[in-house]
């Protein structure tokens, strides 16, 4: 208590620094009166000693500390003409608003205490830097104009020799680019400033490199566009330790595209050849994923594999084996002729997964394969002795096999079931072989639709951090979180994980409130079951009524509204927001297509028709047939179909029930069929709404259907038709357009060839619009006609594309982009349809 009084500045700090360490509550009482005037010492040293004791003693006593009025005083050093006292305040702070039991911070930053904070940002030391970015980090700019004033005045910390002060800036840049999605040259400007300070982090020492390596990875995942440039600085080195050449290997692969490729290949083909086994393990995988990753570079990649199987280096051909086998997955049907070399090496392999992954690639070109019955039955002689995943593959590519070529294998797939459900103790190989069993006696049908069924193909983006869990690591960037890729609650116990952070919403300076009432796309669940819930439904009950869809809003495909990325106002007050009614669908697009072509209105009585096929046929109906198709009419779908009484009885108490299903499709309405007598026939159209129950289906369009009648119950599946899950309200402003293509990643673009046009650009894209595919702009370069169109699916997923057209050609190429790239089947196929329709 006398040191606190003592002339000596020195002695003061070192009194009030200890009695903070003294963890004693009778002493913290005695601590009140010195540290209030410490903190109004007249010594920037003993002020910025004491407000870290503030901190301190809160962790002791936080009541205190709030009764005490320290905390008004701490706000008051932020104000403070020495910056090391800011940055002490600044850090004491941003603990106690970590620490509060509320979860809230006691202290709100507003525009006056960050504009203290920038002031004090240049002439303090690297520490004092850390602390306040980490604050900025936690501030929301009210609007653009602000967060470009902050970006501005952080952008020179990039430069900083300090590797932390560095990646704390860059931390508070990620974070304010997301709110300045709008002005697209800032954001290309800042972008362009933060590749050359995170290629200077990976000329430090390896621990160093690793840390901004793990930063960089989260990085590229949400801004693969900043390091599109920097492959080479990636590249392994020889002297780098193992940790730094694996997490280098995997940027390599996030980064490489079709510019890059060729060179990628040759590092990795190269890294092959290297002495540390795992190194060339995880490079022969990486050759694999860029093969599924950059689809034109998928031969030179096969190309390259086989040229390391034939090194004969027997971890190196096993990895091959393992990847190939993904390859197969992800292009079935072109890379087959290779086969035969693998089963060269079949000898060779003793890893489970390489063996298992032979053992897929000849059940599932069995018939390709002449000794395939013979190269299987190799593997049975030590079946007991194999991996469980060995002979969960095995029994399936005996299966495989026998309904390939039954008369030959019978004996094989007896052998084969009697090891898998008499003389096995593994509970899903034994499960596993009884369905196989029961199948292949009841029904070989039905075996074959099931084990022959095509299958998923897979993507290379598997292993990216789910997007939530992304924002979240992003802003924690420079800390632990962000090194071990998990959310500081994973690894860190008590009120020290602090507050769940996230990135703003792009909305949260242009929309504000009003952007929450934009609905967000649909997310479509994996499918659970092929059969689903159609067994259990109550056919018999009324049809339940559905809500009326809310009202269509611009939503664009990072989930916020459209209008946001213009840093406007929602679309309905948009000047040059386009329709959004359905009856507004085609003279919006009239207009649209006015200004570009000179052409009016088009009416949606063009919208395509596609003929009705047979769903139920008689004889799976017990005489009851039925034909259908989908079709559009004022904003609704609709499904149409003729009922036919083949049977000797009539027919009556018609309902309906859809499964889950990928769009949420539902009964708006009762089935409405009239009593069928034999040989009569009905038409009946039944509404549709999209607000039911949303389980992903393969393929995504399926729709399984049941019946009912007095006869019986029918099950059957349809394909819905791609165009009328087309909503009216599917065109974009130009400059919306354009930025959200940039946005979206180049993986996530898929090419499609198209044959047998008839007709010139303008023809097209008339068609097109009649059929709510609306063309934002048209232009020519170098002879081909460019058509940009978009288009926005009933579940809210918004799709955009390229149309390429040479004069005088029949072939087009179609270029797609969206955020969820499995609805390109689907597009493409409509897209196809409509084009050749008359």
């Amino acid at each position: 208590m006398q040191d606190c009084e003592d002339t000596n500045p020195l002695i003061r700090a070192l009194a009030v620094r200890t009695m903070g360490c003294i963890r004693v509550d009778k002493i913290t009482e005695y601590l009140c009166e010195p540290l209030r005037k410490c903190l109004k010492d007249e010594d920037p040293y003993v002020r910025k000693t004491a407000a870290v004791c503030v901190a301190k003693l809160y962790d002791i006593s936080s009541s205190m500390v709030e009764d005490q009025g320290f905390l008004d005083q701490l706000k008051d050093l932020l104000s403070d003409s020495n910056p090391m006292v800011v940055a002490n305040a600044v850090a004491a702070l941003s603990e106690i608003n970590e620490a509060s039991a509320s979860g809230q911070p006691l202290v709100e930053m507003n525009s006056a205490t960050i504009n203290k904070l920038l002031t004090a940002l240049n002439e303090c030391t690297e520490w004092g830097q850390v602390f306040i970015l980490d604050s900025l980090a936690n501030y929301t700019p009210k609007d653009e104009r602000e967060a470009q004033s902050i970006c501005e005045r952080i952008t020179p910390r990039l430069a900083h020799a300090n590797a932390a002060v560095v990646l704390s800036a860059i931390k508070v840049l990620m974070k304010l680019l997301e709110i300045l999605a709008g002005d697209g040259d800032f954001c290309s400007m800042l972008t362009k400033k933060l590749a050359p300070p995170l290629v200077t982090l990976l000329s430090s020492e390896p621990e160093v490199q690793y840390v901004a390596l793990r930063n960089i990875n989260l990085i590229v995942q949400k801004r693969p566009d900043i390091l599109k440039h920097e492959m080479k600085v990636f590249f392994v080195k020889y002297n780098d330790p193992i940790y730094v050449k694996l997490e280098k290997l995997d940027i390599m692969i996030r980064l490489a595209n079709q510019s890059n490729i060729a060179q990628v290949l040759s590092e990795l083909k190269e890294y092959a050849t290297e002495v540390d086994v795992d190194f060339v393990r995880k490079a022969v995988r990486a050759i694999g994923r860029c093969a599924i990753k950059v689809e034109p570079s998928a031969e030179r990649c096969v190309s390259t594999l086989l040229d390391l199987i034939q090194t004969k280096v027997n971890y190196v051909v096993q990895e091959a084996i393992v990847v190939i086998k993904d390859i197969f997955r992800k292009y079935p049907n072109k890379y087959e002729s290779i086969i035969s070399t693998l089963c060269e090496n079949l000898d060779t392999l003793d890893e489970p997964e390489a063996r298992a992954s032979m053992v897929w690639i000849i059940g599932e070109y069995a018939e390709r394969i002449d000794n395939a019955d013979e190269l299987l039955d190799g593997f049975l002689e030590g079946f007991q002795d194999e991996n469980a995943q060995v002979q969960l593959q095995l029994l399936t590519a005996v299966v495989k096999l026998f309904l390939k070529r039954p008369a030959d294998t019978q004996e094989l797939v007896q052998h084969i079931l009697s090891l898998a459900t008499q003389d096995s103790d593994n509970p899903d190989l034994r499960d596993r072989g009884f369905i196989y069993w029961r199948l292949l006696s009841t029904d070989p049908a039905a075996a074959k639709e099931v084990v022959l069924a095509d299958k998923p193909l897979i993507s290379e983006e598997t292993d990216l951090l789910e997007p939530t869990l992304l924002d979240e690591l992003i802003c924690h960037i420079s800390s632990l979180a962000s090194v071990y890729h998990k959310p500081p609650t994973a690894f860190v116990e008590g009120r020290g994980a602090g507050v769940r952070k996230s990135l703003p919403n792009r909305s949260a300076s242009a929309a504000g409130e009003e952007s929450s009432a934009v609905p967000e796309a649909t997310v479509i669940p994996n499918q659970e079951s092929l059969i689903g819930d159609l067994l259990s439904m109550d056919i018999g009950a009324p049809a339940a009524p559905v809500a009326p869809a809310p009202a269509s809003s611009n939503v664009d495909l990072l989930g916020g509204g459209l209008d946001i990325l213009l840093g406007g106002g929602p679309a309905a007050t948009n000047d040059t927001a386009p329709a959004t009614t359905a009856a507004a669908g085609g003279s919006a697009a009239g207009g649209l297509l006015g200004d570009i072509f000179g052409i009016g209105p088009v009416s949606s009585t063009n919208m395509i028709q596609i003929p009705k096929i047979t769903w139920l046929p008689a004889d799976k109906g017990k005489g009851l047939e039925i034909q259908g198709t989908f079709s559009r009419r004022a904003g609704q779908v609709y499904m149409d179909m003729t009922f036919t009484n083949k049977a000797m009885q009539a027919m009556t108490g018609f309902a309906i029930q859809l499964n889950k299903n990928s769009f949420g499709l539902v009964p708006s309405a009762p089935l409405q069929v009239a009593p069928l007598q034999p040989s009569q026939s009905v038409d009946t159209s039944l509404p549709l709404g999209t607000t039911g129950p949303v389980q992903r289906m393969e393929p995504l369009n399926n729709l399984q259907v049941a019946i009912k009648n007095n006869v019986d119950i029918f099950y059957f599946a349809c394909l819905v038709h791609g165009n009328v899950l087309f909503v009216e309200d599917g065109q974009l402003d130009k400059r919306v357009f354009l930025t959200t293509w940039k946005e979206i990643p180049a993986a996530n673009e898929i090419q499609y060839n198209l044959h047998g046009i008839v007709g010139t650009a303008d023809t097209v894209a008339a068609k097109m619009t009649a059929n709510s595919i609306f063309t934002i702009a048209k232009r020519n370069v170098e002879g081909q006609d460019m058509l940009y169109q978009s288009l926005k699916l009933t579940n809210n997923i918004w799709v955009l594309l390229e149309l390429k057209l040479s004069p005088g050609s029949s072939d087009a190429t179609l270029s797609l982009k969206t955020r969820s790239v499995e609805v390109g089947a689907i597009i493409f196929a409509a897209y196809e349809q409509i084009i050749r329709s008359p």
